[in-house]
């Protein structure tokens, strides 16, 4: 007869063995994992919950939660962080953990680069530039073109080859906690892949050195930049969780005027076009930016593509397109918007519905200052819908659609082709501002 001591020691690798194996079956299930030791959830390995909203759609978003050992990586700078990507084209599944701040306008052996580098040898000043394009000489009709537009579209193209990091499919890429982790100035782009999961990040800084003059852009023109933080297109099963974006440390107050227009360096947020599709935006801290989500790049895309769920997000100094949405099924359930101006960022609006989107919005709540109008929070183009209900302006409920309907031409329809069935975590507006201030953005992960 075994001793006791034996038996409890048998006991206990029995019960190690089977722990391990539930995680690992867990793991091949594609549900939250734990670690069996530690008794924390495994960040890295972590998957969508099911019925998480679109992105959990089919076979759901795991991202890269089967990757081997040589495909688990830890990067550091903006070189490592290119390899670890490796080709655009590679399925295998990777792991990418960011440890500490990105810089991607960095050279392959860390050097910082700046605007001037990028424009060296290109023959391009901004100064020349301002000359050949000034309206008053060169007319409001057509775009630039001629030599200082190609020199400007080359040093571009420079910049590029350095901040726009190109994902692959089932890649999750994950800030280590603790470390700050983030990436400035940089462009991830998720492009015609599938099953991409993106975490725990703080992505500042994505400015563009060489933004195009455009005088066609509405009444006056428009100076337009090229670079969203992070931007997907044509790309499906992207869960977006946990991370903060932000212009910080240069906001659109610093911008210059030129032409009598704001030398815009920033782009979107996040945006999500080119027919992109089954995508979730959790638990993300929005802050200080303009043009911060586009659902959508033309309102002539097809339909059928384009679901999107955004919940438990914080807007906060938010100018627009939180989001603007086209054409597809959207869900906005559990968010909070901050609409009090914030580092010189004033609303516009909230959520815009046009071509044709069908957008519910749901127990979202507006801390509204008394300087905004109520139906200044939608907008739209008279043929998107906006379904809202359980929606709070400063702790009240109130009907969003109908007061904007009452100072609009342009009516938003008021109903919607399609009903919500993946809404996990779906309850009541009331509490959002106290829970959603210690749950969201990048760092409170561990």
């Amino acid at each position: 007869m075994a001793a006791p001591s034996h038996r409890r020691s048998l006991r206990k690798r029995r019960v190690l063995a089977v722990s391990a194996a539930l995680v690992a079956a867990a793991a091949g299930a594609g549900v939250l994992v734990a670690n069996a030791n530690a008794g924390t959830v495994d960040l890295y390995h972590q998957t969508l919950a099911a019925k998480d909203g679109w992105a959990s759609s089919g076979a759901g978003t795991t991202g890269g939660s089967k990757a081997d050992a040589a495909h688990t990586f830890t990067v550091s700078t903006r070189a490592e962080l290119v390899k670890a990507l490796g080709s655009a084209s590679d399925t295998t599944p990777r792991i990418i953990k960011v440890k500490g701040t990105i810089d991607a306008n960095t050279d392959d052996s860390g050097k910082k680069l700046t605007c001037a580098d990028y424009a060296s040898g290109t023959g391009y000043s901004l100064s020349a530039y301002l000359k050949a394009f000034d309206p008053a000489t060169y007319g409001r009709s057509k775009l630039p073109s001629g030599a200082q537009e190609t020199a400007r579209a080359a040093a571009q193209n420079k910049q590029a080859k350095n901040v726009v990091l190109k994902v692959p499919a089932n890649t999750t890429i994950v800030g280590v906690p603790g470390s700050n982790a983030g990436l400035n100035g940089a462009m991830l782009q998720i492009q015609s892949v599938d099953n991409v999961i993106v975490r725990n990040l703080t992505f500042a800084a994505t400015e563009d050195c060489f933004p195009q003059w455009d005088p066609t852009d509405g009444d006056d023109g428009n100076w337009n930049s090229n670079y969203d933080a992070v931007t997907l297109r044509g790309a499906t099963h992207v869960w977006a969780d946990h991370n903060t974006f932000t212009d910080a440390p240069h906001f659109d107050t610093a911008n210059p005027k030129y032409f009598g227009r704001e030398y815009q360096i920033h782009d979107g947020a996040l945006d999500i076009t080119k027919s992109s599709d089954l995508v979730t935006v959790s638990r993300n801290q929005f802050t200080s930016h303009d043009k911060t989500m586009l659902i959508g790049s033309s309102d002539s895309e097809p339909a059928g593509k384009l679901r999107v769920s955004l919940h438990h997000n914080v807007w906060k100094g938010i100018v627009q397109r939180a989001p603007l949405a086209r054409v597809g099924q959207v869900h906005i359930y559990n968010n909070l918007y901050d609409v009090t101006p914030l580092n010189g960022y004033a609303v516009q609006y909230s959520i815009n519905s046009r071509a044709k989107a069908q957008v519910v919005a749901e127990n979202n709540y507006w801390k509204v200052p008394s300087s905004v109008k109520v139906a200044k929070l939608l907008s739209g183009d008279g043929t998107g819908a906006v379904k809202d209900s359980g929606n709070l302006v400063n702790g009240t409920v109130t009907d969003l659609v109908a007061a904007y309907n009452a100072a609009s031409s342009k009516d938003l329809k008021t109903t919607v082709n399609w009903t919500p069935t993946l809404t996990a975590g779906l309850t009541s507006a009331t509490n959002l501002p106290t829970e959603l201030a210690t749950t969201t953005g990048a760092g409170v992960l561990s």
